[in-house]
């Protein structure tokens, strides 16, 4: 499965709901299955952004559809990066 970090802001509405934060996780786990998509680790943080999510996933149209979802509720904004690990990066530097 691919892997894929998204750093994620809160919008104006997220932060004045950030009460139900730890639902809308668990929520987000169940919701995206469907999708084929499994929430690895979801941290909270300071700085630039609000929250670094690390997850897996079948390919990229499953994350994009986790992310549109995510993204129609109102209360984040995400930014999708793929991550390789070391074997991945491995097998396309041998491409080079």
């Amino acid at each position: 499965m691919a892997q894929y970090i998204l750093l994620t802001n809160c919008t104006e509405q997220g932060v004045r709901a950030a009460k139900d934060t730890i639902k809308r996780v668990a929520a987000a786990r169940q919701a995206w299955e469907k999708f084929g998509v499994r929430i690895k680790d979801f941290y909270w943080t300071m700085g630039k952004h609000d929250c670094v999510v690390v997850c897996e996933a079948p390919n990229d149209e499953a994350i994009t559809a986790a992310c549109l979802q995510l993204g129609a509720q109102g209360n984040a904004r995400t930014i999708t990066l793929r991550a390789f690990n070391e074997s991945e990066m491995e097998q396309i530097l041998k491409k080079v």
